[in-house]
């Protein structure tokens, strides 16, 4: 925890269970005393006797009982929060540092432009010189991407929602930690919808609560879809052209595996993003980012 910057509180995690333990029990103790006496009241009616003593415990037991369960649902749903707070432990392989300077350089594909006047970016060429279509080139490189990944590549193109529920982001981790950098879409039901920020979330969630046969792994998806961020371009800087702005598109890459080996698959997922950048004659440096 502390290579990821994070501060783990020991004290306020033990103060929540040992809360939980304890109303626990006594949820326990109290339902079992409920069960018993619910019991006694049968046999006593069975044999003609007068139960109302019995029944009287019975509904002052049930008014106890819904309090407590009520008071451990409190203390589960504080726990819960706690615990989606603390992030993943770091694999072996990820270096630890604090900032982009620490990250590691894995390796370097071309090289960089050098120009002996002053460069203009591609906006300032293309558009005002009449000579680039954006909208053309935008879904020209987005339909190369997809043939390139599904003729050569072995994925298959999924189509997913815009729109997600609670459960599906959860479950890939941008809630409860990120959710102001997403857009919500408030329900009648008082629950949200999100806007995908990426098509990982709901092409994740294409297997979600399913058991998938290890003969079929891995499964391999490319999806084109745009992109909601409130974060994106809130700088002053990046906010046009061909680059990420609060609605942007993307093609990504997902990849359902076994976990002895996932870091084999998630190599060779790369190396297939790679040769896009290569075939586009586009220089780059592949990192791994540090905890």
């Amino acid at each position: 925890m502390a290579d990821r910057g994070f501060t783990l509180d020991v004290a306020a995690f033990e103060r929540l269970e040992a809360s939980r333990k304890t109303v626990q029990m006594q949820t326990q103790e109290l339902q079992a005393r409920r069960n018993q006496l619910s019991k006694q009241v049968g046999q006593a009616k069975s044999r003609g006797e007068d139960a109302s003593a019995l029944m009287a415990e019975v509904h002052a037991q049930a008014d106890k009982l819904k309090a407590l369960e009520h008071e451990l649902d409190g203390v589960q749903g504080e726990l819960n929060d706690f615990l989606t707070g603390i992030p993943n432990l770091p694999h072996a392989s990820v270096p630890a540092g604090g900032s982009p300077e620490e990250n590691r350089e894995m390796r370097q594909w071309g090289t960089p432009r050098r120009f002996d006047f002053a460069v203009k970016d591609h906006v300032d060429i293309g558009a005002g010189l009449k000579m680039l279509d954006f909208d053309g080139l935008h879904r020209a490189i987005a339909q190369y991407m997809l043939d390139v990944h599904t003729q050569e590549h072995g994925y298959t193109e999924v189509y997913a929602p815009y729109l997600v529920n609670a459960a599906s982001i959860f479950g890939t981790g941008q809630l409860p930690k990120f959710e102001a950098d997403l857009f919500a879409v408030p329900r009648s039901d008082g629950e949200k919808f999100y806007l995908i920020p990426t098509a990982e979330v709901p092409v994740t969630n294409i297997v979600r609560n399913e058991i998938v046969a290890a003969a079929d792994l891995p499964l391999k998806f490319v999806c084109h879809t745009p992109c909601f961020r409130s974060e994106a371009g809130s700088y002053g800087k990046d906010t046009r052209g061909m680059i990420r702005q609060h609605q942007f598109d993307k093609v990504e890459l997902v990849k359902v595996t076994a976990p002895a080996t996932s870091y084999d698959e998630l190599e060779s997922m790369v190396r297939d993003a790679e040769a896009v950048l290569q075939r586009l004659d586009l220089p780059y440096r592949t990192m791994l980012l540090c905890s």
